[in-house]
């Protein structure tokens, strides 16, 4: 918003610095001198830094060093040279090289996103959400989160193996109580010490962060110093190697923490003495002594563990020594005496691998080492030039890390022994680190530059994650982490730190170093793969605001770092993965059911535009077929005189009726001009929208202002929906007060409404006695929802309480089914012929025929008409298909009957279905005409029309009430307990003269029953008994 507003005012600033006077003339707007210096002052203010905080750093100070220090760090020092002795120097170089092209490639999608418009605060985090959405933004900015939370623990786990290991092994707490129990011991020391050194980390972030920042360069520094001083040892090493012998014994190497000399006896004067060697493997010092039986058979050589570049140990280095946990670190083509399987081996000195090793474990320890591209990217408001540093700074960066990777490979594999290389801990060089006895000129150099830069890398990830969090809390996407965007009175994040360290520390209760660096590769490597999923969204969704001015890019680029970074996801560990993806994926749920709704122009939501318009395009040839038809509602609603919703219960009834599937668009009909109601239309659809939310009811919201609610009606009828995605079915509630002359919603609107669906050929559903509908939190616990069947409507009827009863709401009523059958009707038949009908339509139902006088019932709306007679074919055909064993696949084409009939009877009948199995079909309809040769030309306008006169003839109408009244005492008999009743709704008259009698027959139908649906279906089938 603040940037919104910054942009306004410097507009309005340069607009009214051109024509201060005159520039609003003729508007409702008015500035005096005074104001106008005023906004002009707030304008530039907004875009002048603040005092002391100019961005002056460039390139170099604010991106390429930062990420140079985040990059290299605790796993060059400590664990570079394991890995080139276990994987060789090719699968070393392998693996280097792809988690190099990983972070290239995503630091190449992610200069095209900093480049894309100012990067503030948040940097990655910031990034994502603002292009992949406050969903996805949130899981990967808590992803990030971790992961830098995580880095911390690493680095206080590198700081700690450091101290213990190479500076000061006797400050250790707890001492290995019985043999073999030297590892467990260290882990235990490392949880104290690493508890401790992260509690004062927190408390110097906590208390002077400046003096973290002020500390970067020296540690950097040290960085800097170390490798410096590695590639001076190399190039020593080269023409002078350094004298640092490792003892042999066979071929096994041998830990000389505990002895000085390499050999088993020295000559004495008097003869020989045993060495301290000689006592280790032997049960006295003396020479009569009992010696273990591998130290018998083998003798004791020295080798050079540092030969030199010039040495030729390169090409022994050049292939992979994977090994299980404790086993023996061997030299190859080395002569030894096998033995028989040694039971003492873990309490001899030998050098022992700690953890079993393969690629896959390699490539997760190795990964968080190339990691830190963000560093720049982070530091976006403190660039001169941020848009142009970013991606030169985090590019040259990674090249240069690059570069010292994978040329310490080689140079290790060229200058230091296979069996120092796979010597973890440096056992065998007494207790000294690999890499710094290789380094010049001291060995102490490698090891206080690692130390101070593991510290301040740790320093910095408390530093970092902290802020990071504070950003996703302030954003207010995820409501449970708000508190965590407090802090001190300065903006510091105290509650943010506080979480940080709590999970800092389960880090540190791993407690090994091997252990934590997968979990961290996983929450960087989702990181790093929903960048260039952003990258690639917007590339080739050609948003118009996407103007990266790197352009260097391509979304196959992003498409193959993104791919690279879930392969690599999966070959550091499977279970990590799915793990960091089930983290990510609940909180993307929780984020979207439970967020606060972000619009931020997003390139998921152009992704959804996209796709919605490719699907709409899609489904525009053709009405569904039978199988896939669903009701897609219109729901008219209608608003009281403050804009609310009357009936609210219509939203619940069609949340009910849908369960969150299809379309819904609730529509509602403001009366007079869009200029005068355009604020009451806009506070009528956000009433309607609140109601939606608390209905559940998913769904479109439109809103008409016409001048009479009539048009307005018709208009939402004819135009709602767009394309394919248009609504078949239009619910209402029935008019109560129609009878009153005051009611603005008339009787004479609801039957033109009526004839209005029929026309667009749409099914109406009316509910009568709407507000006595069940709520969404209401639950029947019984019951029936009863279907009067008299015709035949392209199985409304069936379909509807079927629907009904997949929600919770209706879930445990059961459906049942009655049918009007004359005296000279086979009732058994019929009812035998309805339940197979149901069992082919898979619809569990009581069946029950209701037979009554055909002067009671001739009168009904229905009488002698093509759908009355449908439904009796209907039934016969059940009995015909059955006998004949055919069965035939039902194509259902919405298209009238134009080859045989009248204009008027074209405008007028119902689509009729052509080759339908066990419906109406044109074969039918002539048999039934030839068998009805005595009807008048008139009675056979009439079976078409399905409108009989109500308005003509004064005892017609009699008739027909005597049949409402005949029919409703027969439903209140059966139907006056069922919590739902669903009637056929007979069609208005062509008459209009007898509208006011359509209403009061309908009244009288359904006088006394609680809830009532009547439907008219939309002349088209709507259900089928084939698969």
């Amino acid at each position: 918003m603040g940037d919104h507003l910054a942009g306004a005012g410097l507009l309005l600033a340069v607009l009214l610095t051109c024509r201060p006077r005159g520039f609003l003339q003729g508007h409702e707007v008015s500035l005096s001198l005074a104001q106008v210096s005023e906004v002009r002052w707030a304008a530039c203010s907004m875009l002048r830094w603040p005092a002391g905080q100019a961005p002056r750093m460039g390139t170099f100070i604010g991106v390429y060093l930062p990420c140079l220090q985040n990059i290299l760090g605790v796993i060059l020092f400590l664990r570079l040279t394991w890995i080139v002795g276990v994987a060789g120097v090719l699968e070393s170089f392998l693996i280097v090289a792809m988690c190099c092209t990983c972070t290239m490639l995503t630091a190449i999608s992610m200069s095209a996103i900093a480049t894309n418009g100012v990067v503030p605060a948040g940097g990655s985090y910031y990034m994502i959400s603002r292009s992949l959405g406050p969903e996805f933004g949130g899981a990967v900015g808590l992803c990030f989160y971790l992961g830098t939370t995580f880095a911390g623990a690493m680095y206080i786990l590198g700081t700690i193996e450091i101290f213990l290991t190479y500076i000061s092994p006797g400050a250790t707490i707890f001492q290995a109580e019985a043999v073999g129990g030297e590892a467990a011991a260290m882990l235990h020391n490392m949880r104290v010490y690493g508890t401790c050194t992260l509690v004062l980390m927190a408390l110097v972030v906590f208390v002077g962060v400046k003096y973290v920042n002020k500390l970067a360069l020296v540690f950097l520094a040290c960085v800097v110093l170390s490798i410096l001083a590695i590639y001076a040892g190399v190039i020593k090493s080269a023409f002078d190697p350094p004298d640092i012998p490792v003892c042999l014994l066979g071929n096994r190497t041998l830990s000389r923490r505990s002895f000085d000399v390499c050999i088993k006896a020295r000559v004495v004067q008097n003869g020989s003495a045993t060495s301290a060697l000689w006592g280790l493997f032997c049960n006295g010092s003396l020479p009569s002594a009992t010696c273990d039986e591998y130290f018998t058979q083998n003798n004791v050589t020295e080798i050079q563990g540092i030969p030199g570049a010039a040495s030729g140990v390169f090409l022994e280095n050049l292939w992979s020594a994977y090994a299980q946990a404790g086993a023996f670190v061997e030299k190859e083509g080395v002569p030894s005496v096998p033995v028989a399987e040694e039971s003492r081996a873990g309490a001899l000195p030998y050098v022992l691998t700690d953890i079993a090793a393969s690629f896959t474990l390699l490539v997760g320890i190795y990964f968080p080492s190339v990691t830190g591209i963000m560093a720049g990217s982070n530091r976006s408001g403190d660039l001169r030039d941020a848009q142009k540093s970013i991606p030169t700074g985090t590019i040259l960066a990674i090249v240069t890390t690059s570069f010292i990777y994978l040329s310490c490979i080689v140079l290790f594999g060229a200058c230091i022994e296979g069996v120092v290389l796979r010597d973890k801990f440096g056992e065998a060089l007494q207790g000294n680190l690999v890499i710094g006895m290789l380094a010049w000129p001291s060995p102490w150099v490698i090891v206080i530059g690692s130390f101070f830069s593991t510290c301040g890398a740790g320093l910095q990830s408390l530093t970092g994650a902290p802020r990071l969090l504070q950003a996703i809390a302030r954003d207010g996407i995820i409501p449970f982490l708000q508190v965590f965007g407090h802090g001190k009175a300065n903006g510091e994040p105290t509650w943010a730190l506080l979480l940080t360290v709590l999970i800092c520390e389960t880090g540190i209760l791993i407690a090994s170093l091997d252990s934590v660096a997968p979990i961290l590769s996983m929450f960087f490597l989702m990181c790093y793969l929903f960048v260039n999923l952003a990258c690639a969204v917007q590339t080739l969704l050609r948003t118009p605001n996407w103007r990266p001015r790197f352009k260097y890019y391509h979304w196959t680029l992003s498409f193959l770092g993104m791919s690279l970074c879930l392969a690599l996801m999966f070959i550091c560990s499977w279970y990590y993965a799915l793990s960091a993806m089930l983290i990510a994926s609940c909180i993307y749920k929780y984020i979207e059911y439970r967020g606060a709704e972000k619009e931020w122009g997003d390139g998921i939501r152009g992704l959804s535009l996209n796709a919605a318009r490719y699907a709409l395009l899609r489904v525009e040839h053709g009405p569904p077929h039978t199988k896939n038809w669903r009701p897609q509602v219109l729901v008219m609603l209608n608003l009281d005189t403050e804009q609310a919703v009357k009936h609210p219960r219509l939203l619940s009834f069609t949340s009910q009726l849908k369960a969150g599937k299809g379309l819904t668009i609730v529509g509602s009909v403001l009366e007079g001009t869009y200029l005068d109601k355009h604020l009451e239309a806009e506070q009528a659809e956000e009433n309607i929208r609140s109601l939606m939310s608390a209905e559940k009811t998913k769904g479109f919201c439109q809103l008409v202002v016409s001048f009479s609610l009539r048009d307005g009606m018709s208009h939402l009828i004819q135009s709602a929906g767009l394309g394919g995605l248009k609504h078949n079915t239009v619910l209402m509630a029935w008019p109560a007060s129609w009878k009153q002359e005051d009611n603005p919603f008339s009787w004479k609107n609801f039957v033109d409404t009526v004839r209005d669906t029929t026309a667009a050929h749409q099914a109406l559903l009316v509910a009568k006695n709407i507000d006595a509908f069940p709520q969404n939190q209401e639950r029947f616990s019984g019951g029936h929802i009863d279907v009067w069947w008299i015709v035949h409507d392209g199985g409304m009827l069936m379909l509807l309480p079927f629907l009904l009863c997949q929600h919770k709401v209706w879930r445990k009523c059961r459906m049942r089914i009655f049918t009007v059958a004359q005296v000279d009707d086979n009732s058994i038949q019929m009812k035998k012929d309805l339940q197979m009908f149901l069992y082919h339509l898979r619809i569990s139902a009581e069946v029950e025929v209701v037979e009554m006088v055909e002067n009671d019932i001739s009168a009904f709306t229905y009488e002698r008409t093509l759908m009355m007679e449908q439904r009796s074919q209907m039934l016969k055909q059940m009995q015909l298909s059955k006998n004949e064993q055919e069965r035939e696949a039902q194509l259902i084409h919405d298209r009238n009957t134009a080859s045989h009939t009248t204009a008027a009877a074209r405008t007028q009948a119902p689509p009729t279905p052509d080759k339908v199995q066990m419906t109406w079909t044109r074969e039918k309809l002539i048999a039934e005409k030839h068998r009805n040769k005595d009807a008048s030309l008139s009675g056979f306008k009439d079976l078409f029309s399905m409108k009989p006169e109500w308005g003509n003839l004064d005892q017609s109408n009699v008739r027909r009430m005597h049949t409402a009244v005949k029919l409703n005492g027969v439903v209140l008999s059966k139907s006056q307990d069922a919590q739902l009743v669903l009637l056929n709704m007979p069609g208005p008259p062509k008459n209009r003269q007898g509208d006011e009698n359509y209403m009061e027959f309908l009244e009288v139908l359904t006088e006394g029953l609680n809830r009532v649906l009547l439907v008219r279906g939309g002349g088209r089938e709507v259900i089928t008994i084939y698969s």
